[in-house]
């Protein structure tokens, strides 16, 4: 069975299907997925896009992708080419073409003459500390601008004045006239323009106002006939402000706002703001280095598209929130390459090891499955010769209780190949082993030796064709469980200083000369292994990354 299950039914579809049934809802059902381009996506992300692209097939209906693009001092083309990448890579395709809330900066900024022209909007010149302190608090309401009562001919000018450039960065911007003794933070008259004079990366230097993201967001699901605007939670306090904004402008429609919790992940973060931080001090490679919960990381680290969603799936969606256990996202990408990953051996510290009673000019070609429960993946070729490698952590000179691997005079066999017992143990002049001279049993080739059992089957490669490789251990990048929640700390302080752990000429079996770059292996007895393209150009030589380990070892 694959990891992608059924996808569960959640309490937006139902709130969707009650609408339908009755005839609230008579049109097509249409979503959006609006990231803002300030960053690469994470896995929180992935919830969002598989919840707002399933929702819409599940309704026949269609998804939009739309980058909130309103503070073009963040963003940039390089985070909307990754982003487009990471959905289409997560097998999701937007309906027509990608949208951008500057297509609508036109109309946005009429909408908002037309509140100013109502009486709903005015131009107020508090500075920052001023609008701050006029806000008030949970507890105290907030006190009118001096500016809030404008005549509206005067509120237009000055507009229009800052929209032709007239006032300097941060002199002035438009608010809505909502209520300043509102419980609710969000209708203190927020801000809907402010002055920026920054270049966009769609509209140039047409504009140097921008507005506000509460502003624009509701604005641009009205335009694009949007009728369920899905968010998280923290936009829940947002919704009445949402609503306000279509009540008050001739909007062609009025979307309805759901929130749901977001993705909370142990042992990682999920904020855009902290993972760039991690990239600007360099204390990873990149956006997409693959410690980073970021759909690039990730894919770069190995894991399919099938188990984020299959991930995305088992997690739900909900109102409760709290915090997912990483396990889980390791069990989904276990359970999917467990069906189909094709399998290899892969011998990580290499020991040589010399079988004395076997021809120094001989060579056999064995033949082993690419996948022992799945026949129709077919077959792989290994050689065994005089010469072969095994891992240095498979063998050991005192043996200990129930020791399952090779030892002196002890009998393993060699997976897909014959028993071998070790007789002696070379050493380097500082007393190193370097070198295990074994005997082989060449009556013992797919079948059990007679008068002695093996004490195990551990894995090997010929010294003759196997080939040298680099190996990335990658493992959890914060050793703390909730990293960023130290009040005392920095979320740097956490960062688990074994989260990557490179291996230098390690060897892979001679069918991994040339490794497939779509799927990860299963290194029999290690874990599941993807080939890093990039790496694996740079050093000439395949580059492995681990994408997960066979079984869940963390902390043990």
């Amino acid at each position: 069975m694959s990891a992608e299950s059924k996808k569960a039914h959640n309490f937006i579809q139902s709130l969707i299907e009650d609408a339908i049934s009755k005839g609230e809802q008579t049109g097509k059902v249409v979503t959006r997925f609006p990231p803002e381009p300030n960053g690469y996506l994470h896995v929180g992300h992935a919830k969002s896009i598989c919840l707002n692209f399933g929702i819409a097939e599940t309704f026949s209906g269609e998804c939009n992708l739309r980058f909130d693009d309103t503070n073009p001092e963040k963003e940039s083309q390089e985070y909307i080419d990754a982003i487009k990448k990471d959905v289409e890579w997560l097998g999701y395709t937007w309906a027509g073409d990608v949208r951008y809330a500057s297509d609508y900066f036109d109309a946005i900024y009429y909408f908002a003459e037309e509140l100013i022209e109502k009486g709903k909007a005015y131009v107020c010149a508090l500075s920052a500390d001023q609008m701050a302190e006029y806000r008030g608090s949970l507890k105290e309401p907030g006190k009118d601008s001096p500016y809030r009562d404008r005549p509206v001919a005067e509120n237009l000018k000055l507009f229009r004045d800052m929209r032709d450039g007239k006032f300097e960065s941060g002199e002035l911007v438009l608010r809505a006239k909502i209520d300043m003794a509102s419980p609710n933070m969000n209708l203190r008259d927020p801000i809907l323009y402010r002055i920026r004079y920054a270049e966009h990366h769609q509209t140039g230097n047409k504009w140097c106002i921008y507005p506000m993201y509460d502003f624009t967001h509701p604005i641009s699901d009205a335009m694009e006939g949007v009728t369920h605007s899905l968010c998280t939670l923290e936009f829940e306090d947002h919704r009445p402000l949402y609503d306000w904004v279509l009540d008050n402008i001739t909007v062609p429609c009025h979307p309805r706002q759901i929130e749901f919790a977001r993705l909370n992940l142990n042992y990682t973060i999920t904020s855009k703001r902290k993972l760039k931080q991690l990239v600007d001090e360099r204390l990873v490679d990149g956006w997409d280095d693959p410690r980073m919960p970021t759909i690039s990381g990730m894919r770069r680290r190995g894991y399919t598209p099938e188990s984020v969603r299959a991930f995305c799936d088992m997690i739900g969606v909900n109102k409760a929130g709290g915090t997912v256990d990483m396990g889980m996202l390791e069990f989904a990408i276990r359970e999917d390459l467990n069906t189909r990953a094709p399998r290899a051996m892969c011998v990580m510290h290499p020991l040589k090891v010399t079988l004395t009673n076997y021809p120094a000019d001989k060579t056999e070609t064995l033949v082993l499955p690419v996948h022992p429960q799945n026949p129709d993946m077919g077959q792989r070729e290994v050689t065994w010769s005089q010469t072969l490698y095994i891992d240095r952590e498979d063998f050991i000179e005192e043996v200990p209780r129930k020791w399952k691997r090779l030892a002196p005079d002890q009998a393993v066999r060699l997976r897909g190949g014959y028993v071998v017992t070790c007789k002696e143990v070379v050493r380097d002049a500082s007393g190193e082993i370097v070198e295990l001279l074994c005997e082989y049993d060449p009556a013992t080739l797919g079948v059990n030796p007679e008068g002695y059992k093996p004490k195990g089957v551990i894995h090997w490669v010929s010294a003759n064709d196997s080939v040298c490789c680099d190996i990335n251990l990658y493992d959890r990048l914060f050793n703390h469980e909730s990293p960023d929640s130290d009040k005392d700390g920095d979320l740097t302080d956490h960062i688990n200083p074994q989260s990557l752990v490179v291996l230098k000429d390690a060897r892979v079996e001679r069918s991994l000369a040339k490794p497939q770059t779509d799927l990860p292996y299963q290194f029999e007895r290690e874990g599941y292994f993807f080939c890093d393209q990039e790496l694996t150009a740079a050093a000439g030589k395949p580059v492995f990354n681990r994408t997960v380990t066979l079984r869940d070892s963390w902390g043990k």
